[in-house]
This record gives structure tokens, sequence and C-alpha cells, in this order.
């Protein structure tokens, strides 16, 4: 008998994939399509959610094809996605009342400003573990209940439902039998109690969201239904969901206390396992669920950067450096070693530890001699030094999650360069780990699928099944590295507002 086959559904911000796996972690097909996003107003950032339903089959039924197997070898499905964005959508026609309200959508940043004068947020932390943001999803339902017709008369007769994108997927997948998301999803809504494990009362009633709105919340490996015949010639086992930083902890193989992932794209999202115990941070950043299985949730502290590859972008855009990133690294080679120049690449404010979105970018430290190459160099340094912040937040936070052999696990678009791995790991004093295979996201969706479906039998030999990858350790002087951090922790309270 062939060796399964599982899909892996990865529904993010700019595209929608499938991509289907061995159980040996080997990609042996996919499809893909990119997502458009509109901009109604300023700050205000929407999805199609019957486009990403459409984009979903098509890819599922590509990546099938392209794998070569027939439908019978798919064991089951894993769904993964950008965890934020929410939809609420008609119980009985599966129609959207309104295009979905991406993660980057800051029109309810008025209401979270509200919630923080009255005192509310170290409660909304306590209970959730996050902060008082529009980021996520919470004020989102309740904008749409309050802005969209009826709405909100409607959810309270139980006419309505809402989800995150994997919720809406289920739903659809499964010809709207099954209505229900993962605990890593439930987890960024702030409606979820991440100690207790179940919706909070308190909250709903906090941002005055009904609780028949809400779907069941399942473990990350669990029966989630199986789809519609018709999608892929045959029903097919939905068996794994989480979000998509956590499906990229799973898929770096990041299952153990003090393990922890970073991934580099426009920015970057860096999360530390921190295992049973939910440390709740004294440095703004944030506690989330890691995963929950057999009913036992591990949590993770996550920080985020604003800018990461959107730095090395700007080179390109806003300066006027001809040729992309391989251009901008090639020039960056040539600086003079520690020539002293810092970039802080504040274009949107500080993400964490920071939180500060009246920040604004700033270059320092400029001599006479200092020229493009410099401050090209300056601009790389600066997300290695931001992820020294984030690991010192992590390290006061969680020092009990910090042994011997600590090590950060990279993907993305940046950690594609071996010269910035490198710079990485000289920066921040941690050995880097940077994954051969850069879909761990999808990867990590899958795996959770496997364990759902029996296909691997403990979350050890599921992660595993992840590519091998380089090693790089800090080269750099401890002097050297000191020196750097202490022009960066000088240059960043210039920026702040």
């Amino acid at each position: 008998m062939a060796d399964p086959v599982i899909l892996a559904l990865d529904q993010g911000t700019t595209s929608t994939r499938a991509i289907a796996f061995d159980v040996h972690g080997h990609a042996l097909g996919e499809g893909s399509r990119p997502l458009r996003q509109s901009y109604p107003h300023d700050g205000w950032v929407e999805h199609d959610a019957e486009e990403i339903w459409n984009a979903a089959v098509a890819v599922l039924r590509e990546a099938v094809e392209t794998c070569g197997r027939p439908a019978a070898d798919i064991a089951a499905i894993g769904i993964t996605n950008q965890r934020e964005t929410v939809v609420i959508w008609d119980k009985a026609t599966g129609r959207p009342i309104h295009p979905a309200i991406v993660w980057q959508d800051r029109r309810t940043a008025a209401t979270c400003e509200r919630l923080v004068k009255i005192g509310a947020e170290e409660r909304v932390t306590e209970v959730t573990g996050l902060l008082l943001d529009p980021y996520f999803s919470g004020t989102k339902i309740a904008w749409l209940l309050d802005n969209v017709d009826g709405a909100r008369a409607r959810a309270e007769r139980g006419e309505l439902l809402c989800g995150t994108m994997d919720c809406w997927l289920i739903w659809k997948l499964t010809g709207g039998k099954v209505h229900a998301t993962d605990a890593t999803n439930a987890s960024r809504t702030l409606l979820f109690d991440i100690g207790a494990q179940r919706w909070s009362d308190e909250m709903l009633e906090l941002f005055e969201v009904p609780a028949s709105l809400l779907p069941t919340v399942l473990d990350c490996a669990a029966d989630y239904g199986e789809t519609d015949p018709a999608i892929l010639g045959r029903a097919v086992p939905i068996r794994g969901v989480a979000g998509d930083q956590q499906a990229a902890l799973m898929g770096q193989g990041c299952v153990h206390p003090g393990e922890m992932k970073a991934t580099y794209g426009t920015g970057c999202f860096m999360l530390l396992n921190t295992g049973t115990r939910k440390a709740l941070s004294r440095s703004r950043l944030l506690t989330t669920v890691a995963a929950r299985l057999n009913g036992q949730t591990t949590y993770a502290l996550e920080g985020s950067i604003f800018v990461a590859g959107a730095a090395i972008q700007w080179l390109n855009e806003g300066l006027g450096l001809a040729g992309g990133p391989r251009a901008a690294e090639s020039l960056a080679k040539t600086a003079k070693p520690d020539s002293g120049v810092v970039v802080v690449p504040a274009f949107t404010g500080l993400g964490a530890p920071w939180w500060d979105a009246g920040a604004r970018g700033g270059i320092f430290g400029l001599t006479r001699d200092s020229g493009l190459a410099e401050i090209t160099a300056a601009t790389f340094d600066a997300c290695a030094l931001q992820t020294r912040d984030l690991i010192e937040a992590m390290r006061a936070d969680a020092p009990h999650a910090f042994g011997d052999g600590a090590e950060l696990r990279i993907d993305g678009g940046m950690s594609q360069s071996p010269w910035f791995s490198q710079r990485l790991a000289d920066l921040t004093g941690f050995p880097v780990r940077r994954a051969s295979y850069q879909e761990t996201t999808a990867l990590g969706a899958a795996l959770f699928a496997g364990l759902g479906a029996g296909l691997f039998s403990s979350v050890e030999e599921a992660a595993s099944a992840r590519p091998d990858a380089e090693l790089l350790t800090p080269t750099k002087d401890s002097h050297r590295r000191e020196t750097a951090y202490a022009r960066w922790l000088d240059a960043v309270p210039r920026v702040r507002s």
C-alpha cells in the first residue's frame, strides 16, 4: 500500500495555497491562488470570504492533481490560516453579511482606546493573554454587529455565525455541518479564556458579542468532520487546524519548552514554547496557545516585529537601490565593520516589546565616511537587533524556558540568505537553525492533521518529519555584540513618540 498523503490548506493574507505532503514531510504537489485585498477607507483592510472559499477548492484540487496520487490516498486535511481575520455569515444561506475584516485593519482603534481608558486592559490580558488592540478579532466582530443593518438583532435570534478563516473554511468544506475552530485561533479573539480553555462570559459581555455566534473549540488534532464528496471526489477527513504562526511553530519542530522560532516576512513573528505553564508577560509580549493536543494545552510567548523584510524593500524603493534584496545584501557586505551607523525602521511604529504606534524611523551615527553601504548593513542589522529585543523580553518573562542548547529556528524570506542568518546569530548571540524548506506553516498544518488521523504516534514523531536545517553559531565576540546592542538601545528611545 502506498504511503498516505496529507493535504495542507494554508489560507494566508496574500494567497491561498494547498500542499500535499507524505508522512516524511516531503512536498508532493501544490496549488496556489493570489488573494485580493481591498482598502475601502484609510486603515481599513478587507477580504472577500467567497473568493477565499472558491480559491480553497481550486487549490485543493490542484494539489491533488499535481501530486499524482488518487484522492483515495489522502488520509486527512489540515488547515492553517491568517489568525485574526474574521467573517460573519448567514447560517441558512451561507452568505457573508459583509467582507471579512483582515487582521491588519485598524477601524476599531477608538474602541480599544476607550477600553484602555476605563482600565479594562489588565483584566483582558489576565484572561486572554492579549493586549487591547484592533489587531485581534473581538472588536471586529462587535463592529460588524453594530454597523451591518440588522446584524445584531439577527445574531441575538441565532441566525448568524462567525469565525476566523479556518472556521469559515471548515463550515464550507463540510457543507455547513461543522462550526468549529481550534484553541490557537480561539486564543487570538480577545474572547477566549486561555487558562480555562473556554469562551469567557466576561469577555463576551465586555465586547458585546453573543455566544450563539461562536464556534465549538477543539484540539489542534481532532475530528473536524469530512469534506463534501463533490470537492475532491470522495469525503476526506479534516483532522488538524492551527493558526499560521502556531502551525509554523509545529513545522519547525518547536514542541518542547524553550524551543522557539522566528518567521521573517514583511514583518517577523517570534514564538517561544513555554510548555504547560502560562507565562503572563511583564514585557508586553502576548501569551497565546501554542497547541492543544489530547486536551492538554501548551502555551507560547509571542512577539512581533512590524518591519523586517519591508525594511529591505524600503532600501530598494525608498532609497533607490536597484536590484532587489540580493543587490542590497551585496552592498551591505561591503560596509565598513562596526561603522556605528544604526537604522531604526519604525515606519509604522514599533512592535513588541515597545508597542509604540507613534514611533517613526531614524538613522543615527552618521559620519563623513558613512555611505549607502553602511546604511544598508545597518538596515539588515535592525532586523537582528529587534530579534534580540524579543529574546531579552522572553528571557525576562520565562527564564525557566531558556536552558542549555537553546537556539532560534528561522524561516521566511530573509532566512534564505546565509549571510543574514549568520548576522542574526552574531548579533543575538544565539545559535540559529535555518530551515531548508520554507513552507513550514503548511507543513505544521499537515503534521497536526497526521496526528489527528493517527499517522503519528506522538507529537515528537510528527515533529521529526520536518526537513533538515543548517545550524549557524555566533562568531562575533561578545564585546562587539554588546556594543552594537547598546547603540541600538540608545537609538530606539530617540524615535519613540
